[in-house]
């Protein structure tokens, strides 16, 4: 299967939707409670492809979007890029596909994101599931493959130059040990897709490190009553004895379920999250 396929397969097997003055696309699979998972970078809804069918299986109902400026979402050039312009966006977007209390899946920076979109609808939020993220925000330092994104003139050099074969060489070291070549490839494509990777530029370097937003996150996590963590425990980048530890104990827990995998655990472990989302929705 070419890039170019893995693409045109995802994209059926979702929808497009509008959401807070963007078009986005949507992954939807599944008739029981709702579970919105929330990407980070560089990423979009294509990386829980393999994860929604499994929870959908389960009796859950997998939901997977884009957020503005990744994957097939629009990329609008006022855009808030933001952590609190993008969870803003996601209170729209769950509002948008008409969802009422939900169970919430976040990774990477769809950590704060997340995090933002249950600070402002507490109520809704039945469980959340930690995979890989950012634990104390504001202490937080780009792991480094990522900080030249954050760097101007360095970031839009390194995206414009960024070849497939060499995206592939750290997402082996980095991201996953399973993922064919060519859906590896797909990161590329949807990542520069339509404006070769500006509004990515654009979130790598919104984002929020402040003491402020760290107590926000903190608590808003602590609210949830039922939570965990899993983690990757391979992930080079954000360290299951760093950063995990800082989630942990940002969150209260005892324990962090550890799964073989690196930063794109949802790649190699996609049943097995699946599993812990479930039997953790079904305590609510």
């Amino acid at each position: 299967m070419s890039a170019a396929a893995a693409i045109e397969q995802h994209t059926a097997a979702g929808r497009f939707f509008d959401a807070g003055g963007v078009r986005s696309f949507v992954r939807e699979e599944g008739a029981g409670d709702a579970v919105v998972c929330v990407h980070g970078v560089p990423a979009s809804a294509f990386l829980y492809r393999r994860l929604v069918p499994e929870l959908a299986a389960r009796g859950l109902r997998g939901v997977a979007f884009d957020l503005p400026g990744l994957g097939l979402a629009e990329r609008p050039e006022s855009f808030d890029y933001s952590w609190t312009g993008l969870g803003r966006w996601c209170v729209d977007a769950v509002e948008a596909l008409g969802l009422g209390r939900f169970h919430l899946v976040v990774h990477d920076i769809g950590g704060p994101v997340g995090l933002e979109l249950a600070a402002a609808r507490p109520e809704r939020v039945a469980s959340v599931t930690v995979l890989n993220t950012i634990g104390d925000v504001a202490t937080f330092r780009r792991p480094w493959s990522m900080e030249p994104f954050a760097r101007r003139g360095i970031g839009e050099a390194y995206v414009a130059t960024m070849t497939k074969p060499a995206f592939l060489a750290l997402f082996r070291v980095q991201g996953a040990r399973t993922t064919p070549r060519d859906e590896v490839y797909a990161y590329v494509d949807l990542l520069k897709r339509g404006d070769r990777g500006r509004a990515f530029l654009k979130i790598m370097r919104g984002f929020e490190r402040t003491p402020e937003k760290s107590r926000l996150y903190r608590e808003t996590l602590r609210a949830i009553p039922l939570r965990q963590i899993v983690w990757g425990r391979d992930d080079p980048a954000l360290k299951l004895s760093v950063h995990g530890e800082q989630v942990r104990e940002a969150a209260g827990l005892d324990e962090i379920v550890a799964l073989p995998g690196k930063h794109f655990v949802q790649e190699d472990q996609p049943a097995a999250i699946a599993e812990h989302v479930a039997a953790l929705a079904l305590s609510a």
